[in-house]
């Protein structure tokens, strides 16, 4: 009986189909190569392994059995099978599978998003079937996503800090202190830092950030850890405060915010952040490589 199939098995497989396509024996030499002999002794052991004959020869010619007919069907559909695994294989060798969970920072600039969205459509026209997934979060959050494996990769203003990540530099964002049009100082042409000494500020959590800020003076009343959150405060008239450029720019151009005049302005560096711990997949390092050309780092 056969138990296991091995790969003798197959070659007398091969063999049966080809004699049976040829119409016996006899035909089959020239196709095989081989003499009637050893076609007969092959066909021998292929029985011996099956348990049970597959065809009658003799001088009433070469007919299969009822079994030999089962035998040749399902042959045929085994050899379909290993054509398609073969193929299928083939394609996986050189193509990207799995999935890729990005992180990204809240309130990124269009500039940005537009040259993410070029990465994106690079890496879609390679040989590829990734299914991609983007979630927008803190940087704290995207950190602790990263070092708990919920993420792959991660683009954000990140500390640096973390000895468990890899970091790759892709852009710098200007930050620039801010104040409502109720302020008191948003008619001012000119500002010390004892102008600026009373005033009320809003706090982020950020300390990695919160070192760089020229202006760290004041009292604060308010805290917030979200761009729009910290938008809204220094709309109101009663707080000064930090934000990217870009998020200011529309709100500056209605009248309703103006940047404090002065060198109150720092930049903050977005990076690419990965686990470095754990060895990335082929889609993830194909997706970074399009990622850092994007934006030229």
């Amino acid at each position: 009986m056969l138990s296991q199939l091995r790969d003798l098995d197959l070659q007398l497989l091969r063999l049966f189909v080809t004699v049976v396509e040829s119409g016996g024996f006899s035909a089959a030499q020239g196709e095989l190569g081989i003499g009637q002999s050893t076609i007969s002794t092959q066909m021998a052991k292929l029985e011996t392994r099956l348990g049970f004959r597959l065809c009658e020869r003799g001088k009433a010619g070469f007919r299969l059995t009822a079994k030999g007919e089962q035998v040749l069907a399902a042959t045929r559909k085994l050899f379909t099978a290993i054509e398609t695994f073969k193929g299928e294989a083939q394609g996986m060798a050189d193509k990207l599978l799995g999935e890729l969970r990005i992180g990204l920072s809240e309130a990124l600039p269009d500039q940005v998003l537009e040259r993410l969205g070029v990465a994106i459509g690079r890496f879609r026209r390679r040989n590829q079937a990734v299914q991609i997934e983007l979630l927008s979060a803190m940087p704290a959050e995207l950190e602790r996503r990263l070092l708990q494996d919920q993420l792959q990769l991660a683009i954000g203003y990140f500390s640096g800090s973390q000895t468990a990540l890899d970091y790759h530099p892709l852009f710098d964002e200007r930050q620039r202190l801010y104040c409502g049009h109720q302020h008191p100082l948003f008619a001012r042409e000119a500002l010390s830092v004892d102008d600026l000494q009373g005033c009320d500020r809003v706090v982020h959590p950020y300390r990695f950030i919160s070192a760089d800020e020229p202006w760290q003076g004041g009292t604060s009343s308010a805290r917030c850890e979200q761009v729009e959150g910290s938008l809204a405060l220094i709309l109101s008239g009663a707080h000064l405060g930090y934000l990217p450029e870009h998020i200011a720019q529309p709100w500056v151009a209605r009248g309703s915010l103006r940047a404090l005049p002065g060198d109150w302005d720092f930049t903050v560096q977005f990076r690419l952040a990965s686990h470095r711990g754990h060895a990335p997949s082929e889609a993830q390092k194909a997706f970074a490589e399009d990622l850092l050309r994007a934006f030229g780092a």
